[in-house]
């Protein structure tokens, strides 16, 4: 997939947008700029507790985050990356605290798709959460994103309809796991 270099710029100048994913349509934007997560928790109408997915390019990019993995968390990686699994990791930094909302944890994926992941090592991690507004369907069009955001974000990426489901959100702290979405 081909996606414009406009939408390029717009994501690395802090701008928002609708995108698809490896799994569903989100909104997203750069997860190491706190005015865009803020933008997209207003935008979608997020509870500002709850902790947005972030996208990354490859295992190496947790150490943007000072994730320190652990021995069994490798395996782990190494299983489900790249691939439709978000995994949750202790991120005690308070230099993220906008991004995990005091939980001390952070949710990451290396999507499957290679363009995808070309996308994130170019304009860096970036904040996915589906793309809806919190508690409505998500969009698996376009149109119905539209519906939903009008003119609130700064770019659309139509790639037709999309009828897959969210990631498996996977809690990894620790060495028994828990599957907390399937």
């Amino acid at each position: 997939m081909k996606i414009p270099k406009r939408i390029i710029e717009i994501l690395k100048e802090g701008g928002i947008g609708v995108l698809p994913t490896d799994t569903i349509y989100g909104l997203v934007g750069s997860a190491l700029k706190k005015e865009t997560v803020e933008r997209i928790y207003k935008v979608r109408k997020r509870e500002k507790k709850k902790p947005l997915i972030i996208l990354i390019s490859c295992p190496k990019d947790l150490k943007i985050f000072k994730i320190k993995i652990k021995p069994f968390q490798k395996k782990l990686i190494k299983k489900f990356w790249p691939g439709p699994f978000s995994l949750i990791f202790d991120c005690k930094s308070k230099k993220f605290e906008y991004l995990h909302r005091g939980k001390k944890s952070l949710a990451f994926r290396v999507p499957r798709p290679k363009w995808l992941r070309e996308i994130l090592k170019d304009v860096g991690p970036l904040v996915a959460p589906s793309a809806n507004l919190a508690g409505m369907p998500q969009a698996k069009t376009i149109k119905e994103a539209k519906k939903y955001f009008g003119k609130k974000v700064d770019f659309y990426f139509d790639a037709g309809r999309i009828d897959k489901k969210p990631s498996t959100l996977i809690d990894i702290r620790k060495k028994e796991i828990k599957i907390l979405r399937k």
